[in-house]
């Protein structure tokens, strides 16, 4: 049994998984907010999947890029549940959970504001690079770069940004990770140190 949970984003996410079987998962899209709906969603989806929380095996939670914090709240919950309980926990990319949304070569995007985006690229589910944040120019560069004309997915809240910069690309607006996705990939990661992916410090500024 696996808990997965979201909260890098736009929305709070939760996923309880037996095995390859979801049996329960909620998503509510907000802005902030998380730190208040984040247990109440874990406690309301263990009770929907109908079972207590010494069941669980492992817990998969996102762990950025994404809102400081936003992963702030998820990873302190993580690290708070998995040690009450005695658990493995499992950090997963907000960018890797975000690929997971489309098979073949998929380039998940995240509006990083200031002029940026975080990108990484995947093909079927292997890391073609390292996630990075780029302006949209070099982004939509470095996409043409590793898709060489091939079909292409991208997904996220960056993917609008990037659509005019990348002609006939596949479009999948997503507000945050799915919560689903973070505990498949948990539950296949060896657990270690959830520590937070910050591509950018908090009051980092854009060079002149």
């Amino acid at each position: 049994m696996v808990l997965g949970l979201d909260t890098c984003l736009s929305s709070c996410s939760v996923a309880v998984l037996d095995g390859e079987r979801v049996v329960a998962s909620a998503r509510e899209v907000m802005a902030r907010g998380h730190q208040e709906r984040l247990a109440p969603m874990a406690r309301d989806a263990m009770a929907e999947a109908g079972l207590a929380f010494d069941r669980l095996e492992r817990i998969g939670v996102t762990v950025g890029p994404g809102s400081f914090t936003g992963l702030r709240v998820g990873i302190a919950f993580a690290k708070g549940l998995a040690l009450a309980l005695d658990l493995p926990a499992v950090g997963i990319g907000t960018l890797e959970a975000l690929a997971a949304e489309a098979e073949g070569l998929v380039f998940p995007a995240i509006d990083a504001r200031r002029g940026q985006l975080y990108l990484q690229a995947f093909e079927d589910g292997r890391a073609l690079m390292a996630p990075d944040a780029l302006t949209a120019e070099t982004a939509a560069a470095r996409i043409a770069e590793l898709s060489q004309g091939r079909p292409f997915t991208l997904v996220g809240s960056g993917a609008a940004l990037l659509a005019d910069l990348a002609p006939g690309a596949r479009i999948i607006a997503a507000e945050g990770a799915d919560a689903r996705h973070v505990a498949r990939l948990a539950a296949r990661r060896e657990p270690g140190p959830l520590k937070p992916l910050y591509l950018r410090a908090p009051d980092a500024k854009l060079p002149a």
